[in-house]
């Protein structure tokens, strides 16, 4: 099955759209850090507000992609559609997936610190 050349670049378009959401994501947690507990020195987001953001982002992708396949299954949508929505729920669900491993690790780091 060919891919339409549109489609294809609305592919990579949003693909290029969720890598500038991680690095400003990224950004955000870099400059937020602070020199104490509990002490932020930016005026960057915090943790939570970063973390529901990403929550959110992957919740709206799993959304679209089931609109897009009830849209298929009514027959008001292309399939093309469909895998490109299926595709990057599972990009986002991964990069969560990522996310949460590198910070359980953290955790696990900072558990083995002596005192």
């Amino acid at each position: 099955m060919a891919i339409p050349t549109v489609a294809a670049a609305n592919a990579y378009a949003a693909l290029a759209k969720m890598g500038n959401d991680t690095a400003s994501i990224a950004n955000g947690l870099g400059t937020g850090l602070g020199t104490g507990l509990g002490t932020p020195q930016g005026s960057g987001p915090n943790f939570s507000a970063v973390l529901k953001t990403v929550i959110d982002s992957v919740s709206d992708a799993a959304h679209k992609s089931d609109t897009q396949a009830q849209a298929v299954a009514n027959g008001k949508a292309n399939m093309v559609d469909v895998v490109t929505a299926v595709a990057e729920t599972e990009t986002a669900v991964q990069t969560l997936v990522s996310v949460r491993d590198k910070v359980i690790a953290a955790y696990e780091d900072i558990l083995k610190m002596q005192i």
